[in-house]
């Protein structure tokens, strides 16, 4: 009897060891036919908070791309600092990436249309090239691409570049200046700059006043000098008023600039404050008359006139002569005349009605009006 309980007991052994050798790990169960499909489930899932970049990306404004580059030697490209020094009379290359390409360069190189520089619009590219390069090309050098939708572009402010350029010349420590002597206007409700640019980005400028002789310093709250624009007055008042000189030392060399008339200005920016005259409002008929427009504006505002007059229709010939002048109304005051005169020779009947005037400037435009009849 106990040698079949012992037997049993072993088969029972075995038969539990089989079992346990197919069966699934702890915790599971046997899948069901089916049962891989994804069920439906209301597990409670935390919210991913996306980092801080992409939830900021839609908001911040596209980064400028730059896509200036500079030639080197040996047809070696590299992209430009914000400054470049380089020694005057080496030519100067400089391409942008893209197939409309726009270019802002000093403007002394516009001043005579100057042969020197060359622009081309390659089919990948827009390249510059100066030659035999002076002090006088120091300055910004920048280029940007064109959007365009048929006839129409606009300027792609994600894609440009921009470098500083000064370029070194022997006894030439200021940009030359076409003057011996320059006028700048102060006006109270915009900056003033004295236009003291160098050539050597590591000199030392310093401002002075002619008379009394005495140095002018720079102390970042009224004036501050910037290399790229010269001796800036933050808010300039009439006691800036007279003649300035700057001078600049590099190397164990000093050079002197030209000089600076600071003239105080009184006339407040706008439209142009315009007047017209006719000496008499009756005239005879053979008689000149002489029709006179007047601005008076800031010393440094142009203004431009326009006419209509009774006769336009029928192209009657008339006489118009534009000039300006400057009128200094003591202490450093200044004001700018502009004047148009129209003048008709033989009145007659054609002659007779409104004489209309438009004079405009940056800031608008102003039109007044006089009639002149027979007498």
């Amino acid at each position: 009897m106990k040698l079949w309980l012992l037997l049993g007991f072993l088969l029972v052994h075995e038969a539990l060891e089989e079992v346990t050798g197919q069966q699934p790990p702890k915790n599971k169960r046997p899948k069901e036919p089916g049962e891989n499909r994804i069920k439906p489930t209301n597990k409670k899932v935390k919210p991913k908070i996306p980092k801080m970049k992409d939830r900021d990306a839609a908001d911040v404004t596209p980064k400028t791309q730059s896509i200036m580059v500079h030639m080197l030697d040996k047809g070696r490209f590299q992209k430009p600092a914000a400054t470049l020094s380089l020694t005057a009379g080496q030519t100067l290359e400089l391409r942008c990436k893209g197939n409309k390409i726009e270019w802002s360069y000093p403007a002394f190189l516009d001043t005579f249309k100057d042969s020197r520089l060359s622009l081309k619009q390659q089919e990948r590219y827009g390249q510059l090239t100066l030659v035999n390069s002076t002090a006088a090309d120091t300055g910004e050098f920048s280029c940007w691409g064109q959007l365009c939708h048929g006839y129409l572009c606009r300027r792609d402010e994600t894609k440009s570049g921009s470098t500083y350029i000064f370029f070194t010349e022997k006894g030439e420590l200021f940009v030359p200046s076409p003057s011996y002597f320059d006028v700048v206007y102060l006006n109270p409700d915009r900056q003033a700059v004295v236009p003291c640019r160098v050539t050597v980005l590591s000199a030392k400028v310093t401002l002075h006043r002619e008379f009394p002789a005495k140095e002018i310093p720079a102390n970042g709250t009224d004036i501050v000098y910037d290399v790229k624009r010269g001796f800036v007055y933050l808010q300039p008042h009439s006691d800036h008023q007279g003649v300035v000189y700057c001078k600049a030392e590099a190397g164990g060399k000093s050079q002197i600039s030209v000089k600076y008339q600071l003239l105080y200005v009184e006339v407040p920016r706008g439209p142009p404050s315009t007047t017209i005259l006719a000496p008499s409002n009756k005239v005879r008929s053979g008689d000149d008359i002489r029709v006179l427009c007047t601005v008076l504006g800031e010393p440094d505002v142009e203004v431009e006139f326009r006419w209509i007059y009774p006769g336009q229709k029928e192209e009657r010939p008339v006489t118009i002569q534009d000039s300006w002048r400057l009128i200094h109304r003591g202490l450093g005051h200044t004001t700018r005349i502009s004047q148009s005169i129209m003048t008709i020779e033989d009145f007659e009947t054609t002659d007779v009605g409104y004489y209309i005037c438009t004079a405009q400037n940056l800031q608008g435009a102003t039109t007044v009006a006089t009639t002149v009849e027979f007498s």
